[in-house]
């Protein structure tokens, strides 16, 4: 007997039915974290979301969500006239109208606004984190230090997707929630995740989506999660090793140890929510840095700088903390 096929999911559904649920009732995407109510007429929506979400289940109608947005088209003459498009969440619009046409990657960074603003049971890093064997490699880093790039390679070479954006660490369980979703990639980095996902043999074809232009960012594309990191959702991981990544133009590769206690302060300062946690977040952040062993990794080839993460896994999962 065959087996039962699985629930349709965005890739495999057609963008009709996406389309359908953007227009009623809503469309439901699962991030681990959090659960997101996506509503909107912005043209070509549903075949943006149908490339970035393409392994996500096709959710219709659910009983709850933890983030309800729009992305709607003004009533007035905008909407017809270099037609823009607003992020709406709990009646309010938060962000000045992007063009129409970008409806993704301003739902994108709305997303990431209103967790940021929502998830302060947990301390939220601004920093890329994989998994591999049951531990985290988690990358906090401020914008511009290649920490999207990496965090896409890795995914790209055997490494379980977590987030690109946020490391949510639930003091509590000792663990990494995922907040799975698409890596936001600018300018120069989508040439290079997709030369690297040609040259490498263990990379699948990298499944970007496509290109906004002209962005407050520039050029942005959005690399989907792949379907075994979506399957795994809901699955936390351990803290295995906190890695400080900054891409330098001609660099050789330099990976070096950092003490705790210089640790302490670059993830209390890549920490979104730190303050407002209180003495719960300077607990986290200790607690981090006591568990893991950190590096500092200077970087221009991503080959070099992932052959380094690899040879120094096996030290990591031997228990090399401070």
């Amino acid at each position: 007997m065959a087996a039962e096929a699985g629930p349709p999911t965005l890739g495999n559904a057609g963008p009709q039915p996406i389309r359908q649920a953007l227009l009623g009732a809503g469309l439901w995407l699962d991030v681990g974290l959090v659960r997101m109510r996506v509503r909107g007429d912005a043209p070509l929506l549903a075949e943006h979301l149908q490339s970035v979400y393409r392994h996500f289940a096709l959710q219709t109608q659910g009983d709850w969500a933890d983030l309800h947005f729009e992305l709607r088209r003004p009533r007035h003459l905008r909407r017809w006239i270099a037609p823009q498009v607003r992020f709406v969440c709990d009646g309010q619009a938060p962000f000045e109208p992007f063009p129409a046409a970008a409806a993704l990657p301003l739902m994108e960074w709305g997303a990431n606004w209103l967790i940021g603003r929502r998830c302060n049971h947990l301390l939220l890093l601004h920093a890329g984190v994989v998994e591999r064997q049951g531990r985290a490699l988690v990358m906090p880093a401020v914008p511009g230090s290649g920490k999207s790039t990496l965090t896409a390679a890795l995914s790209l070479s055997g490494w379980r997707l977590l987030s690109d954006e946020f490391g949510a660490y639930d003091l509590e369980a000792g663990a990494f929630r995922p907040a799975l979703k698409p890596i936001g990639l600018k300018n120069q980095s989508i040439d290079v995740i997709r030369a690297f996902a040609r040259a490498a043999p263990s990379a699948p074809e990298a499944p970007l989506g496509p290109s906004f232009p002209n962005t407050r960012k520039g050029t942005v594309a959005h690399l989907a999660p792949d379907a075994a990191a979506v399957q795994r959702v809901h699955e936390t991981a351990l803290p295995g090793a906190v890695l400080l990544p900054r891409w330098q133009a001609g660099s050789p590769t330099e990976l070096v140890r950092v003490q705790p206690q210089l640790a302490f302060s670059a993830l209390a300062f890549n920490a979104f929510n730190y303050q407002v946690l209180g003495a719960q977040g300077f607990e986290a952040v200790v607690a981090l840095c006591t568990q893991c062993p950190v590096w500092q990794l200077v970087y221009s080839d991503l080959g070099d700088a992932l052959a380094k993460i690899d040879a120094l896994w096996p030290e990591v999962l031997q228990g090399g903390a401070p």
